[in-house]
C-alpha cells in the first residue's frame, strides 16, 4: 500500500523503479489479480498517472482497462475508474503542461489513441451500452469519452454509432436524465453526434429532440439563460442547418412558435450580460437558418408565414426599434428581419408598416436609411441596412413604386417636415463620402430591378442642383457626377462612387429603351464612355472601364433606334473606328474576372470585411452574367443581321402584340365568367332561400285548409246533432255540457209551469164547486151556518190565486224573452260560423248573453219554488178549512135535526 501511495502522490517509489516500470506492474495487477479490490486499487493508481504520463498509460494500459469494462460490469467504481483512465488518455483538453515532451505531440495523441480504441468496433458499442447504467460513476465518465472519441475522429465514430442497434437512441436517452450535469454533458455529447451528419441529424430529430432543447431552454430562462442555453441553441443549429427534412419537420411541429419567448428582451436596457448577447446572437442566428435564401423557395416561405402567424416578425421589429440593444445584437437582428421579409409579400407589406416609436412617429424604412447613409454608423451595420432595404425590394413591385414615388414631383412634401426614402437615397447618392454613394446607388437600382415601368417613372424625377439654375433630371445627375471622375474630394475608395454609379445606370437602361434614348440624348454621355473605354489605364481602374464597355453595349442591345445620330449601326461602327471590337469585348471580360465578382455572386447578403471590398452587388453579377454574351454577339452582328433580327423582333413584337391582346381578352372573359359565377351562385342561394320560403308557406296554407276542413265538418256535425246554437256555443267557448244543463232546465221550468197550470185548474174546480153549493142551497140555516171568517178566507184565496196567475203570466212572458233571444243567439253563431273576423266580438256577446239567461233562469227556479212551496201551502190550509167546514156542518145538521 506505500507503493500505491507513492505512485498516486506522483513521487517515485525508489530510484530503482521508472514510470515504466510502475505502470507496466500496475497493468500485471490489473489483468493477473483474483481480488476485485486489487484490480479496483491498480486502475485508480493508473487514473492517478493517466494525466502526467498520458503516453506510457495509454500505450500500457488501454488494452487492460477494456478488458476490465467488459468482464468488471457489475462494480461500478471500477467501471468508473477504467473510463476516467481511458478519457484521460484519449482527450487533449485537461492536460497538465508540466514536461514540453509531453505535450509536443498533444494533439497526435488523442487521435492516436482514439484510432486504436476504435479500430475493434465492439469497443465502441460497449461503451454504448455502459451508458444505459443509471449509476453516476458510470455514466458521467462514459458520456465524457464517448464525446471526447467524436471530437478526435468524428466522422468514423459517427459510423459506428450509426449502424449499431438504438446507438442514436441511448445517446437520447441522456437529455432526460435528472442530473444535470449528466444531461449537459450529454447535449455536448450530441453536439459532436451531430456535427456534419444527415442521417443522424434525422435520427435525433425524430427522437424529439426538438422538443426535449426547447424545454431545456424554456426552463433555463430562455436568452437569460447560462451556458446550456447556448449548447442547445448550437445542437439546434446542428439539426437544421442545411437539413431540409429537419427544417420541414420543425416547421410542422409548430416549433417556430416555441421560439417567440427567445425575443421578449423587455424594455429594460439593463442586464445585457455576456451571455444573453452570445444566446441572442444564437436565436437570430437559428432563425436565419429556417429562412436562409439558399434553403428551397417552398419551405423558406412556409417558415416565412409561419413566423409572421405566431407573432415572431412582430417580436423582432421590436427589438429592431428599441433603445439600449448592443450592436452587435442590432446588426444580427437587422440581418435577421431581412431574410424574414425576403421574397414575401405578407411580410414585406407589414415590415412598410412599422414605425420607429419617435416623435413624430417615422417609418422603420426611414430611420434605417438614415443610418446607412450616415458615414457616422459602424460599417457592418450600414451593410445589414442595405441587406435590409434590398430583401424588402426584392420580388415586391408594391415596394419598389412606393419607394419611387417618393422622388415624384407629386408626393414630394413641400413643408419639409418630414424626409422620404427617396430623398435619404438622394442624399447619400451625392454626398461627399464614397461608401454612401455605393450604399445609395445601390439601394435604388433595387427600386428598378426587373420593373420596367419603375425605371420609366424614376425619368421623371427632377432635383434642383443650385439656386437660378433649372433642375436637371436624376439620370443627367448620376451621369454629370460620374464624368467628373475623381475632380470632386471624397472620403473613401477612388473607384467606389463610380462603380456605384454604373452599377445604376446599367440597371436603370437595361430592359428599358426610353431610359436608353434618354441617356443618350445627352450628347456628352457616348463620347465619355468610349474615351473611358480607349484608354490604357491602371489595373484599379480597369473595372471602371468594363463597366463603361457594359453601359454602352446596353446602350447598343436595348436601342430602339429613336435618335438617328445614335443608331445601333453607327454606335457600333464608333466602337470599331474609336475602340476596336476585340478591345471592346477584353474590357467586358475584365467585369466578370474581377475575384470580388466571384464573392459577391456567392450570397445575397453584402457581407464584406472593409469598405474597400464592397465593389459588387449580388443582383447585378446576376445582370453581368445575363448580358454579357448577349452584348458581344450584338457587336460583332453586321448591319443585315441587325436589320433580319429587327425584322424578327418586329414580328415577335407583333405576335407578343397579339397574344398579349388575346391574353387580355382572355382575362377580361375570366373576369367576366368569375363576375357571372359569382351572380349564379348568387341567384342560386336566393333561389334556394325563395324555394324554401314557398315550401313553408305552402305548408302553412295546407295547414289553414285542413284546419278549415276540420272546423266546417265538426260544424256540420254540430248542425246535425246539436243545433247551430250548440256548434256556436262551442266555438264560442261554450261546452255542450252547460247547453244540455240549460236545456233541462228549461223543460224542468215547462214542466213546472204545466203542474202550476193544473193546479190552478184544481182550485178553480174547487172554487166553482163551492160557489155552486152556496148558491144551489136553499135553506135558511146553511146560509146562516156560513159565517163571515169563511167568506173572508175565500176572499184571500182568490187574491192569491189571481197573484199566482199574474206571476205565472210575466213567467210566461220571460220565458218567451228567454226563447227570443236563444233564437237570436242562435242567429249570430251563424252569422260567425261564416265570419271569422268577428269571432271575437261574438264570443263576449254569447258569453255575456249566455251568463244574464243563466242568473235568469237561476231566479226564475228560485221564484218557481217559492210558488211551489206557497202553492203547497195554500192547499194545505184549503184542505184543511174544507176539512173543518165538513165537520161543523153534521153538527149543525144534527143540531137543526
Amino acid at each position: 500500500m506505500n507503493f500505491l501511495r507513492g505512485v498516486m502522490g506522483g513521487q517515485s517509489a525508489g530510484p530503482q523503479h521508472t514510470e515504466a516500470e510502475t505502470i507496466q506492474k500496475l497493468c500485471d495487477r490489473v489483468a493477473s489479480s483474483t481480488l476485485l479490490d486489487d484490480r479496483r486499487n491498480a486502475v485508480r493508481a493508473l487514473k492517478s498517472l493517466s494525466k502526467k504520463y498520458r503516453l506510457e498509460v495509454g500505450i500500457q494500459a488501454m488494452e487492460h482497462l477494456i478488458h476490465v469494462l467488459q468482464t468488471d460490469r457489475s462494480d461500478s467504481e471500477i467501471i468508473g475508474y477504467a473510463l476516467d483512465t481511458l478519457y484521460n488518455i484519449i482527450s487533449n483538453e485537461e492536460e497538465e503542461e508540466v514536461e514540453e515532451n509531453s505535450t509536443r505531440q498533444s494533439e497526435d495523441l488523442g487521435s492516436q489513441f482514439t484510432e486504436i480504441f476504435i479500430k475493434q468496433q465492439e469497443n465502441v458499442t460497449l461503451l454504448l451500452s455502459l451508458l444505459e447504467e443509471f449509476d453516476f460513476h458510470v455514466r458521467w465518465p462514459g458520456v465524457k469519452l464517448l464525446t471526447s472519441l467524436l471530437k478526435q475522429l468524428g466522422p468514423q465514430v459517427q459510423q459506428i454509432i450509426l449502424v449499431s442497434p438504438m446507438g442514436v437512441s441511448r445517446l437520447m436517452d441522456l437529455l432526460a436524465d435528472s442530473r444535470e450535469v449528466i444531461r449537459n454533458d450529454g447535449v455536448l455529447l450530441l453536439q459532436a453526434l451531430t456535427r456534419s451528419n444527415g442521417a443522424i441529424q434525422k435520427i435525433v430529430a425524430f427522437e424529439n429532440a426538438f422538443e426535449r432543447l426547447l424545454d431545456i431552454i424554456s426552463e433555463e430562462g430562455n436568452s437569460d439563460g447560462g451556458i446550456v442555453v447556448e449548447d442547445c441553441l448550437i445542437l439546434l443549429q446542428n439539426l437544421l442547418k442545411n437539413n431540409n427534412s429537419n427544417q420541414n419537420f420543425f416547421k410542422e411541429g409548430s416549433y417556430i412558435q416555441r421560439m417567440k419567448p427567445w425575443f421578449e428582451v423587455g424594455d429594460e436596457n439593463s442586464g445585457w450580460s455576456a451571455q444573453k448577447v452570445t444566446n441572442l446572437h444564437l436565436m437570430l442566428q437559428l432563425v436565419r437558418v429556417l429562412v436562409s435564401p439558399t434553403n428551397p423557395p417552398g419551405a423558406t416561405s412556409s417558415c416565412q408565414k409561419a413566423m409572421f402567424q405566431c407573432g415572431l416578425l412582430q417580436q423582432l421589429c421590436t427589438i429592431l426599434m428599441a433603445t439600449g440593444v448592443p450592436a452587435d445584437i442590432l446588426t444580427e437582428t437587422i440581418n435577421t428581419v431581412s431574410e424574414v421579409i425576403r421574397g414575401c409579400q405578407v411580410n414585406q407589406d407589414y415590415f412598410a408598416s412599422v414605425n420607429a416609436p419617435s416623435n413624430p412617429p417615422r417609418p422603420a424604412i426611414v430611420v434605417l436609411l438614415m443610418s446607412m447613409v450616415n458615414e457616422r454608423q459602424p460599417f457592418v451595420l450600414r451593410c445589414a441596412v442595405l441587406y435590409c432595404f434590398q430583401c424588402f425590394l426584392y420580388k415586391n413591385q408594391k415596394g419598389q413604386g412606393e419607394i419611387v414615388s417618393t422622388l415624384l414631383p407629386s408626393t414630394i412634401d413641400a413643408t419639409g417636415n418630414s424626409v422620404s426614402a427617396g430623398q435619404l437615397l438622394c442624399g447619400g447618392l451625392f454626398s461627399t463620402d464614397s461608401l454612401s454613394n455605393w450604399c445609395a446607388a445601390v439601394a435604388l437600382a433595387h427600386a428598378l430591378q426587373e420593373n420596367a415601368t419603375q425605371k420609366e417613372q424614376l425619368l421623371r424625377v427632377q432635383l434642383a442642383t443650385s439656386i437660378g439654375n433649372p433642375p436637371v433630371s436624376l439620370l443627367q445627375q448620376c451621369t454629370n457626377i460620374l464624368s467628373q471622375g475623381d475632380k470632386i474630394d471624397r472620403r473613401g475608395s477612388k473607384i467606389q462612387t463610380r462603380v456605384g454609379l454604373l452599377m445604376l445606370l446599367c440597371t436603370w437602361l437595361s430592359n428599358c429603351p426610353i431610359a436608353v434614348t434618354h441617356f443618350l440624348h445627352n450628347s456628352a454621355n457616348v463620347p465619355f464612355l468610349t474615351g473611358q473605354i480607349a484608354e490604357n489605364l491602371g489595373e484599379e481602374e480597369q473595372l471602371v472601364q468594363g463597366l463603361c464597355a457594359l453601359l454602352l453595349g446596353i446602350s447598343i442591345y436595348f436601342n430602339d433606334n429613336s435618335l438617328e445620330s445614335y443608331m445601333k449601326e453607327k454606335l457600333k461602327q464608333l466602337i470599331e473606328k474609336r475602340i476596336g471590337k476585340e478591345n471592346f469585348i477584353e474590357k467586358l471580360g475584365f467585369i466578370s474576372k474581377h475575384e470580388l465578382y466571384s464573392r459577391a455572386s456567392q450570397k445575397p447578403q453584402p457581407n464584406f470585411p472593409s469598405p474597400e471590398y464592397m465593389i459588387f452587388d449580388h443582383e447585378f453579377t446576376k445582370l453581368v452574367k445575363e448580358l454579357e454574351g448577349v452584348i458581344t454577339k450584338a457587336i460583332y452582328k453586321s448591319s443585315e443581321e441587325d436589320k433580319k433580327e429587327e425584322e424578327v423582333k418586329k414580328t415577335l413584337e407583333q405576335h407578343d402584340n397579339i397574344v398579349t391582346h388575346y391574353k387580355n381578352m382572355i382575362r377580361e372573359q375570366d373576369l367576366q365568367l368569375e363576375e357571372l359565377r359569382q351572380q349564379v351562385s348568387t341567384l342560386k342561394c336566393q333561389n334556394e332561400q325563395l324555394q324554401t320560403a314557398v315550401t313553408q308557406q305552402v305548408s302553412q296554407i295546407q295547414q289553414h285548409k285542413d284546419q278549415y276542413n276540420l272546423l266546417k265538418i265538426q260544424l256540420g256535425k254540430d248542425n246535425q246533432h246539436q243545433g247551430s246554437y250548440s256548434e256556436g256555443a262551442q266555438m264560442n267557448g261554450i261546452q255542450p255540457e252547460e247547453i244540455g244543463r240549460l236545456r233541462e232546465e228549461i223543460e224542468e221550468l215547462k214542466r213546472t209551469q204545466e203542474l202550476l197550470q193544473s193546479q190552478l185548474t184544481e182550485k178553480d174546480s174547487m172554487i166553482e164547486n163551492l160557489k155552486s153549493s152556496q148558491t144551489s142551497g136553499t135553506n135558511e140555516q146553511s146560509s146562516a151556518i156560513v159565517s163571515a171568517r169563511d167568506s173572508e178566507q175565500v176572499a184571500e184565496l182568490k187574491q192569491e190565486l189571481a197573484t199566482l196567475k199574474s206571476q205565472l203570466n210575466s213567467q210566461s212572458v220571460e220565458i218567451t224573452k228567454l226563447q227570443t233571444e236563444k233564437q237570436e243567439l242562435l242567429q249570430k253563431t251563424e252569422v260567425f260560423a261564416k265570419s271569422v273576423e268577428v269571432q271575437g266580438e261574438t264570443e263576449t256577446i254569447i258569453a255575456t248573453k249566455t251568463t244574464d239567461v243563466e242568473g235568469r233562469l237561476s231566479a226564475l227556479l228560485q221564484e218557481t219554488k217559492e210558488l211551489k212551496v206557497e202553492e203547497e201551502d195554500e192547499l194545505e190550509s184549503g184542505d184543511q178549512e174544507d176539512e173543518d167546514d165538513e165537520s161543523e156542518d153534521p153538527g149543525k145538521d144534527l143540531d137543526h135535526i
